[in-house]
């Protein structure tokens, strides 16, 4: 499991976390908000935000596995988590860029 935080190996020396729990939650708000827009464009903007998010995420990961907050493991773990996510929206924008249920 990741833990999102500081580790105990460097908490005297960085006591910031690198990944913050704002950053790894926020691909689910940019989503919830774009899902009250009120057109599929608007929508498929706010998930392009959510998948900006991600890889935001995937990133400071890398940041902490360079400066060993978390291990080789965790990396594998965050890149695998994302990928998943990422594919979903994906499908789910083209889902919408299909559908013409909503006003564009």
């Amino acid at each position: 499991m990741i833990k999102l935080g500081i580790s105990t190996k460097t908490q005297q020396r960085n006591p910031v976390p690198l990944i913050r729990p704002e950053i790894a939650t926020s691909p689910m708000g940019n989503t919830a908000e774009g899902f009250h827009r009120n057109s599929n464009k608007d929508f498929m903007r706010f998930l392009g935000y959510s998948r900006s998010s991600i890889a935001e995420t995937v990133s400071h990961s890398y940041v902490a596995y360079d400066q060993e907050y978390i291990d080789e493991q965790e990396l594998e773990e965050v890149k695998r988590l994302a990928d998943i996510a990422w594919k979903k929206i994906n499908n789910f924008i083209s889902y919408l860029n299909k559908t013409k249920k909503r006003t564009n």
